[in-house]
């Protein structure tokens, strides 16, 4: 499975970006999807995810500003971002949990101007 991140950007505080996240490759059943995010200096740190049957969590920290969600495909999922904060920059990595495995995008960066 191979996940291609896009949608990261320069954006001034307040403003949204959605980042999206596309699997390829020998798709079986997805457990979840998700992103986490790194912030420089930081450790890499959960952000939302999905289930397969569209439970979704968040991290505290952007509870009620970002929204997660998925295409009916299922094998791409997008991260809206909205009311974007300075410390919300970081680069943003999502992610894919199978039954057996666990796959990595490449990263995309997010840097939120104060």
């Amino acid at each position: 499975v191979q996940l291609q991140a896009s949608g990261g950007g320069v954006v001034q505080a307040g403003g949204s970006l959605r980042l999206s996240c596309a699997a390829s490759g020998t798709i079986g059943t997805i457990n979840t999807m998700g992103w986490y995010r790194q912030a420089l200096g930081k450790t890499r740190e959960f952000v939302a995810s999905i289930s397969g049957g569209g439970t979704t969590f968040y991290a505290n920290s952007v509870k009620g500003r970002f929204a997660i969600s998925k295409a009916h495909a299922e094998s791409t999922v997008y991260l809206q971002m909205s009311s974007l904060k300075p410390e919300d920059t970081a680069v943003y990595y999502c992610n894919v949990i199978q039954t057996l495995s666990e796959y990595w995008g490449q990263g995309t960066q997010v840097t939120v101007s104060s």
